[in-house]
């Protein structure tokens, strides 16, 4: 991997500023020394759940939501606009849920959200800010979106066991007509985005994080819709993000599931599919709870606890047909060029100048 001094020596040379970071004790890379389990769902748009949720918050996903409590930390995408204002932009889908979700995912055991999708300004800006309103008025944690670009890539931080745990989020799917309008900039509420001209600044920001926490997530929305393998691009950031210090990075977006394992010494989660979603399809029904054990950057192991949505919500999977689930995931893994064990990550570190973060302008 490419060490993040020689990453931020390349931040310099392309004359941007590095995001300032917290002084921070040095820490060895098993942090505290203690394991954490770190849970990850899909997408969720708890698409026609609404009166379900305002009826009865809490007995909303109460069959999976066993597995995220187990974990110590918990992640789901919120593929939805949070409220009631603003209106539909114009678009294909326009997803929003009731406020009271916070209370259907928080009691569910999840500890954060990403809303960095191509549904996060749904509603527009007045839907957006409506949402980050929510965010602080329950204080369910929301990451992804902001007011600005510097709460848009915000992390999410807490520590469990003494470790301290940090997740960021972005994504690399924006519909061309609507990036103006709905990616975040110092003057502009929006999107942290992983697009190509935004893809450095996310690094940059990974950089900033690695400094400050022991185990540090990407959850990233990328990829090509009803796709199984990952292609090229989802690759690319992945590479980027790992190179810039990240552990463990997970993705959303396909609504099918993709392979998940170990790249080297880190852990990638290509694809989680959906996760409270409407699907229509058999494929697209296939979902589960991704659980990540780590010791800081020492990713210990992972167990993928296979589900299918039933009416919009997923119920976890035993016998035959969890076994059925779980080949599936193994052929996905194949195609993804993952591995069931961590392997020694290669020194690969280039000689300075040689670096390449496959952005554009340096």
């Amino acid at each position: 991997m490419v060490p993040v001094a020689l990453l931020a020596a390349l931040v310099s040379a392309c004359g941007a500023e590095a995001p300032q970071s917290a002084p921070t004790t040095v820490r060895p890379p098993e942090g505290s020394g203690q394991p954490v389990r770190i849970a990850f769902g899909g997408d969720a748009s708890f698409e026609g759940l609404g009166s379900a949720i305002e009826a009865d918050p809490t007995g909303v996903i109460t069959g999976i939501a066993p597995l995220l409590r187990d974990a110590d930390v918990t992640v789901v995408n919120l593929e939805a606009a949070l409220g009631e204002a603003g209106s539909p932009v114009p678009k294909g889908f326009n997803f929003r849920v009731p406020a009271a979700v916070t209370e259907t995912l928080a009691d569910a055991g999840v500890d954060v959200v990403s809303m960095a999708n191509n549904h996060g300004l749904d509603y527009g800006q007045e839907g957006l800010e409506e949402s980050l309103r929510i965010e602080e008025v329950t204080g369910f944690p929301v990451i992804g979106v902001g007011r600005n670009d510097a709460e848009a890539y915000e992390p999410f931080t807490t520590e469990v066991a003494g470790q301290r745990i940090g997740v960021l989020a972005a994504s690399d799917v924006i519909d061309s007509e609507l990036r103006s309008s709905w990616i975040a900039t110092p003057d502009q509420p929006g999107l942290a985005s992983a697009e190509e001209p935004e893809q450095e600044r996310l690094a940059r920001e990974v950089a900033a994080l690695r400094e400050q926490v022991d185990t540090l997530v990407v959850y990233l929305h990328y990829g090509l819709e009803k796709e199984v393998c990952p292609n090229d691009r989802q690759r690319e950031l992945v590479d980027l993000v790992l190179a810039a210090g990240a552990d463990i990075v997970v993705g959303t977006h396909a609504h099918r599931l993709q392979g998940l394992g170990y790249l080297g010494d880190r852990f990638v989660a290509y694809g989680l599919g959906n996760f409270i979603f409407a699907a229509p399809s058999e494929a697209g029904r296939a979902s589960g709870v991704l659980v990540v054990t780590a010791t800081g950057r020492r990713i210990d192991g992972y167990e993928w606890l296979p589900a299918r949505i039933g009416d919009g919500v997923p119920e976890p999977l035993t016998g035959d047909a969890a076994d059925e689930a779980a080949a599936l995931m193994d052929e996905r893994r194949e195609c993804a060029g993952l591995s069931t064990a961590a392997t020694p990550t290669p020194d690969t570190t280039p000689e300075p100048g040689d670096l390449d973060t496959g952005g554009a302008g340096t």
